[in-house]
């Protein structure tokens, strides 16, 4: 890591991605490949981690900034952002209520960009947050510059999640916290879609129970008692130190 003085602020932010990324690698979500992110405070940079690190190992210290334009500014030598940084970069740009974004490849989820005429939909109760609709990005092949990371972006629109046919999918958040309690509902909402097929025709929610779900949750309490419990049972597990938190 270069020689500077790390804030406060990015030193907690540095923290809480590595325990995201932890935690998800642990929770067989975010696999060997697939990428967290998260802005700093007051800046048009982000953190990321390295391409070829493993996600399994990856430490606050390993972190890589990256500025709008996918530049790495500062972090360890020889370590680079990911090929597909421009998810993040064009994501960040269209959306100023997104802090934190998440590409990964859920099998499951993916299966549903695969079929003609299913669609993947809020199945549980807190998949409220994709209750706008969840896009299906037509290109398969891998972001790799920032016109396709606008056209990602494009797709994703004013979600919070987007599907990349025969790819992946990439979710967005307020907070990195937020993001990893999203990333594990994204998956199981997917799992029960799967699975209730199995039985018959699917019946999702509708706009009116997640209006009313949506009314009587507390989105910062859920995600805060959430955190929590996964990332306390990530301790526990030695996935990481509890010093992190």
């Amino acid at each position: 890591m270069d020689q500077i003085a790390i804030h406060a602020d990015e030193q907690r932010l540095r923290n809480s991605v590595a325990v995201c990324t932890r935690t998800l690698n642990h929770l067989d979500i975010l696999g060997y490949s697939g990428h967290v992110s998260v802005q700093l405070p007051d800046s048009d940079q982000f953190l990321i981690q390295a391409f070829d690190q493993s996600r399994s190992t990856v430490a606050p210290d390993d972190l890589i900034v990256v500025d709008a334009k996918g530049v790495p500014v500062r972090g360890p030598d020889g370590f680079n952002p990911p090929n597909e940084v421009f998810i993040h970069t064009e994501i960040y740009k269209a959306r100023d209520d997104v802090q934190a974004v998440f590409h990964f490849h859920p099998d499951v989820a993916t299966l549903f960009t695969l079929v003609e005429g299913i669609t993947l939909k809020p199945m549980k109760n807190h998949a409220v947050r994709w209750a706008s609709g969840i896009p299906v990005h037509p290109i398969p092949a891998k972001i790799v510059d920032a016109e396709m990371g606008a056209e990602l972006a494009e797709t994703l629109g004013s979600h919070n999640g987007a599907l990349m046919r025969a790819h992946g999918a990439v979710i967005v958040a307020e907070s990195i916290e937020a993001l990893m309690i999203d990333a594990i509902h994204f998956v199981e909402n997917a799992e029960t879609m799967y699975k209730a097929a199995m039985l018959g025709p699917v019946k999702a929610l509708s706009q009116a129970e997640m209006r009313e779900i949506e009314a009587k949750t507390s989105r910062p309490n859920h995600i805060a008692k959430l955190w929590d419990y996964y990332t306390g049972n990530a301790v526990a597990a030695d996935v990481f130190p509890a010093d992190w938190l």
